[in-house]
């Protein structure tokens, strides 16, 4: 006598649901949410209702399609909505003002930063054959390192 395997469906519906939630609390992403949910909707949703194994992964492919290009999109926006859109680390230095602490010379020298750290700084390219004055004013253009790239700042009329 053979088993037909097709009356257990559901149970491995259900373990691939499971699967699809455990990668999804590792990734984040909602992308194997939406895949759960479409199989959980769709694939046990049919084998509830009898209909056959090809229908089941038709019906929760579409399910999942669907759910990945309308809601994952808007839960993304949402999740990412609240963010902190203050620059941080090494994207804050960049435009950041600055003062030379030391001459700038083909050498390298410091600034100090509008943060209160010291660098070691060198002139960048486009200023490469000017000396950079103690105590001028300067303009991060670049990171390299430990090190800043640094311009003379530009003064506008109204300074």
């Amino acid at each position: 006598m053979l088993l037909d395997l097709t009356q257990y469906l559901w149970i491995m519906w259900l373990v691939f649901v499971l699967i699809c939630v455990i990668i999804e609390l590792l990734t984040l992403e909602f992308t194997f949410l939406m895949i759960a949910a479409g199989s959980l909707i769709g694939g046990v949703g049919a084998n509830l209702l009898g209909l056959p194994w090809w229908a089941q992964i038709a019906l929760a492919a579409v399910i999942a399609g669907s759910l990945l290009f309308t809601i994952r999109p808007l839960l993304l926006k949402r999740l990412r909505s609240g963010g902190d859109p203050t620059k941080s680390n090494i994207d804050a230095l960049y435009g950041m003002r600055a003062r030379a602490t030391s001459d700038i010379t083909d050498d390298g020298g410091f600034a100090r930063l509008a943060n209160g750290e010291t660098w070691s700084a060198r002139r960048a390219p486009d200023h490469e054959h000017t000396t950079i004055a103690e105590g001028a004013r300067l303009v991060v253009t670049r990171v390299d390192g430990a090190t800043v790239e640094v311009a003379p700042e530009e003064r506008t009329e109204t300074e």
